[in-house]
This record gives C-alpha cells, sequence and structure tokens, in this order.
C-alpha cells in the first residue's frame, strides 16, 4: 500500500476543488501538487488568500523540460514536455508547498516561435515578486504568462534567436557567437 500524504494543505485543496484532476505527490518531505494549466490561476489564488494555507510567500517560479526523461516513457510522469513549478511557503504556518503544471508544445519547439500550448496565466496579480520570475521562465524557455505586466526578456538580448535552457536547443548555439564583434584592449 502507497504511503499517505501527510501535507495538511493537500486535503484542503482537494475540498476546494473537487472536480478537478489533481496529482499529489512526496519526494524528500517536499510536497508537490500538480496541477492541470486550466485551474492553475484558481489553485494558486486558493492558496495564497485561504486563511488555512495562507501562502504569502512565492520563493520561486522555474521552468522544467523534460525531454527524454525516462519516466515519461514508462507512464509514471504526467503528460507533458515542460513544467512551471512554483515554490510556495507560508510564514506563519511554516510550511512549504510545489505547484507544479506540466504543458505540451504545439508546434516545433526549435524556433522562437509563440506557442499557444506554452501559455499560462500570470501570478503576478497574487504575488508582485514573480514578475521578473516569470520573466526569466519565459526568456529561458519561451513559457509566456498572460496578463504579465512586462513580459519581456531578462537576461538576453529582445531578438536572441531561441531559449537555451531548452534541451533541444544547440549547445554551440545557433551562430550567435559569431556575429559578435571582438574587441580587444586597445579598442575598447
Amino acid at each position: 500500500m502507497p504511503p499517505t500524504l501527510d501535507h495538511p494543505t493537500i486535503p484542503l485543496i482537494k475540498a476546494a476543488f473537487p472536480e478537478t484532476k489533481l496529482l499529489a505527490t512526496e519526494f524528500r518531505q517536499q510536497t508537490t501538487v500538480v496541477a492541470p494549466a486550466e485551474t492553475l490561476h484558481d489553485v494558486l489564488s486558493f492558496l495564497r488568500h485561504d486563511e488555512q494555507c495562507a501562502y504569502d510567500f512565492l520563493s520561486d517560479v522555474v521552468g522544467i523540460d523534460y525531454l527524454n526523461y525516462p519516466a515519461k516513457k514508462t507512464g509514471h510522469a504526467p503528460a507533458g514536455r515542460f513544467a512551471v513549478a512554483y515554490n510556495l511557503v507560508s510564514t506563519a504556518r511554516n510550511l512549504r508547498l510545489f505547484v507544479k503544471v506540466m504543458l505540451d508544445p504545439s508546434i516545433p519547439t526549435e524556433g522562437i516561435d509563440d506557442d499557444p500550448a506554452l501559455h499560462l496565466p500570470t501570478a503576478t496579480d497574487l504575488w508582485p515578486g514573480a514578475e521578473w520570475l516569470e520573466r526569466e521562465v519565459f526568456d529561458m524557455f519561451g513559457i509566456r504568462f498572460d496578463g504579465h505586466p512586462d513580459l519581456r526578456r531578462i537576461l538576453l538580448w529582445e531578438d536572441y534567436p531561441g531559449h537555451p535552457l531548452r534541451k533541444d536547443y544547440p549547445l554551440r548555439g545557433r551562430g550567435e557567437r559569431e556575429t559578435y564583434e571582438v574587441i580587444d584592449r586597445d579598442s575598447a
């Protein structure tokens, strides 16, 4: 018999979203809830505003590329090549919870194209600190956050030809380095 999750927030989420198919897992005493993209903002809003949850601090937003991930082939992972994980902390209750959403691209990911399947609602209305975190996920993975107040690249220049943390992005780049102007000490 598999062990049951003893995180106090799991029953609250189940009660608040009885019709939503959620997956909860625990690894090394860290609990993760996988929510569908359609209800992600509702789940995050519930975790932020419900008095019993009170997740008042968004510690991090990270992108993950599961390209060629072995668990996906064996059926032990939720469907989706990309994931966005929200690291939430309730300072009043001293609890941490990860909320993850899985996304599957609908067009080839080699370019910088705007894929309609790689869109999520922004969390900046819940945690203003999500602004730069979501910009980094957008810059590195190409996942767009609808309703974001300033969604533009944060680490690379605006016309950079791709998203370098995607696993299908070439290790040597796509010719970006060859166009750099070499500046030596004398000309600087």
